[in-house]
């Protein structure tokens, strides 16, 4: 991929060419270094979703790489937050609003952005109940953020992977993508989307120069799930259910979205170059040791 190298942009302008117990992701300073793990040209990386949790991760993270960020967000106020953490640490970062759900507010955003070389598709919501409990407007919902948004994403996306010679898209999926996660029927059906939707890219873009693999993981501690416990249980039993939501895992914990985050870095790096049409669980070992 070719290195493009440019100074960050703020406002609406174009972007010019160039196991412990978890934590939830923190809006502390993101502590940028100088060095790189891997061996990655600096570009721009869309990252959809980067408002907090996984996506807030893989933005920090790519920042500490050196890439620019380009932070794809419906929540502007998280957002804003994020990009100003990336460049408060030293990096290069900005903020461009979008419903992802909605086809011109899609387009318009794209239109900000004059390249890309790195898409990462995060962006998503979560869904809870059995196919008798899911109403078609709860279909529609999940429906119209974690696949048509997704579509419209890589739809508005890829033409300019392809004029910048060619790039990495990550998907986010889940490992509900394939097991089918019980009292998840709506999350699980888009999640298989995603899935599908990743191998049709890498398919029919492999002699564009783009690669396209999807991460699926399993469950990871981020502000979604304190937020569940909050809801569903009262404080006392908050605890237990949480040990009982990390015990799930055969590692003995949840995730965190910085682990999350150092497999995408990787994947969209010069050292996974020779990785495309991949699907990488990253489950604490539940798809195959439960």
């Amino acid at each position: 991929m070719p290195a493009r190298r440019a100074s960050s942009t703020p406002g609406n302008t174009k972007i010019p060419r160039r196991g412990p117990k978890t934590a939830p992701p923190s809006n502390k300073p993101l502590g940028l270094k100088a060095i790189s793990r891997f061996s990655a040209a600096v570009s721009t990386a869309v990252v959809t979703g980067a408002g907090s949790g996984i996506g807030r991760a893989i933005a920090g993270e790519l920042a500490r790489q050196g890439h620019e960020i380009v932070i794809v967000e419906i929540d502007e106020k998280a957002g804003r937050a994020s990009s100003e953490a990336i460049r408060e640490a030293g990096g290069r970062a900005r903020l461009v609003p979008c419903d992802l759900a909605q086809t011109e507010s899609v387009r318009e955003a794209y239109n900000q952005i004059e390249a890309i070389d790195i898409l990462i598709n995060n962006a998503g919501i979560a869904s809870v109940g059995n196919v008798e409990e899911c109403t078609p407007g709860e279909l529609d919902r999940v429906y119209d953020v974690n696949v048509k948004g997704m579509y419209h994403s890589l739809h508005f996306a890829i033409p300019k992977l392809i004029a910048a010679g060619g790039g990495s898209v990550v998907n986010l999926a889940s490992i509900a993508s394939y097991l089918g996660i019980s009292d998840r029927f709506a999350y699980s059906m888009s999640k298989g989307a995603v899935l599908s939707m990743t191998m049709s890219i890498a398919r029919d873009y492999i002699d564009k120069g783009i690669r396209c693999n999807c991460v699926c993981p399993g469950r990871v501690h981020t502000p979604f799930v304190d937020g569940y416990l909050a809801k569903n249980y009262p404080e006392h039993e908050r605890d237990t259910m949480f040990r009982t939501l990390s015990e799930f895992q055969p590692i003995g914990r949840m995730g965190t979205p910085g682990e999350i985050a150092g497999l995408v870095a990787y994947l969209v790096s010069s050292q996974a170059a020779f990785i495309t049409g991949s699907a990488f669980e990253i489950d604490g070992g539940v798809t195959n040791l439960r």
